[in-house]
């Protein structure tokens, strides 16, 4: 199991990162400082998520060079659009603090209005060219939207971030990202988001899942640790949300190989526990542009 990733265009990425989705603003920076001083050297975050001025904050606490953290940021589809998306790089990076990104990536397919998503990830491809973005992806898409972005886009995207955990392993996206060269990155990698209103309310904690238990206690290890070491395992990356200092360290505690690895047989055992039920909100079927949500300026 690496630390670190190679992306499909060369540049190398820390396998594990901080996620601030939900995180609120007023923790944010102090999860961040926490996050680099455990070890982390790759924190993701969005537009949306109202909190990239907060991860620049914690990044400048931190004391580390910022040649040292790998910053990732998404792109909201009100700001899809050629010219709207190099804005929003703009946006992004004032707010950030930083001239250039490590990895930028478009937060939606948004199929609803696929020709704007072509001209936001074409605007991608721009910044990737002048080297304001080291390298460029896509969240959330299925299979078909990546055969017809790949129709006309000329840079093939270095990841998908997408949903996956135990209970929703997405093998037919997983797939396609490997057929494609591009990295899966799991969100909600331990099966943690839970808050999205009127979308899988019928769910079951992976959290809580006896097999999981059994595993981690077989390890002495916290159900969390087993299902990140199964992603990194596998070769994806994967990015745990926390505000609490002592399991943003426990996360980050599955990288002693000589301490801690999973068998073929419980890598097989948590592969089975696919449910094929997502937790959060099916990409064809809520349009995304219609969510109120507006990306402030700097």
């Amino acid at each position: 199991m690496e630390r670190l990733l190679t992306l499909n265009n060369g540049v190398t990425m820390p396998a594990l990162g901080l996620g601030v989705f939900q995180s609120p603003p007023e923790e944010t920076a102090a999860a961040v400082e926490a996050a680099l001083a455990t070890g982390y050297r790759h924190i993701d975050t969005a537009a949306a998520y109202q909190n990239e001025r907060e991860v620049g904050e914690g990044i400048r606490r931190s004391g580390i060079d910022r040649s040292d953290i790998f910053v990732e940021t998404k792109v909201w589809v009100t700001d899809y659009g050629y010219t709207e998306t190099l804005h929003a790089f703009e946006k992004s990076s004032r707010k950030l603090g930083v001239d250039t990104i490590d990895l930028l990536i478009l937060h939606q397919p948004m199929p609803q209005h696929f020709d704007r998503t072509r001209e936001a990830y074409r605007a991608l491809e721009q910044l990737l060219a002048d080297g304001r973005a080291r390298a460029i992806g896509v969240s959330n898409f299925m299979p078909r939207h990546l055969d017809a972005l790949l129709e006309r886009a000329e840079t093939v995207p270095a990841i998908n971030q997408v949903e996956l955990h135990p209970y929703f392993t997405q093998p037919t996206v997983q797939a396609a990202d490997s057929h494609h060269g591009i990295l899966t990155q799991a969100w909600s990698p331990i099966g943690g988001i839970t808050f999205y209103p009127g979308w899988g309310e019928d769910r079951k904690n992976v959290l809580q899942d006896p097999t999981i238990g059994q595993i981690a206690g077989a390890h002495e290890k916290t159900p969390a640790q087993v299902m990140l070491r199964w992603h990194l395992q596998q070769g994806r990356s994967a990015i745990p949300k926390s505000t609490n200092p002592s399991r943003i360290a426990e996360n980050f505690d599955i990288f002693d190989i000589f301490d801690f690895a999973l068998s073929g047989d419980e890598l097989a055992r948590i592969d089975s526990l696919d449910l094929g039920r997502r937790c959060g909100p099916d990409p064809d079927k809520r349009d995304p542009s219609l969510a109120n949500v507006v990306i402030p300026e700097p």
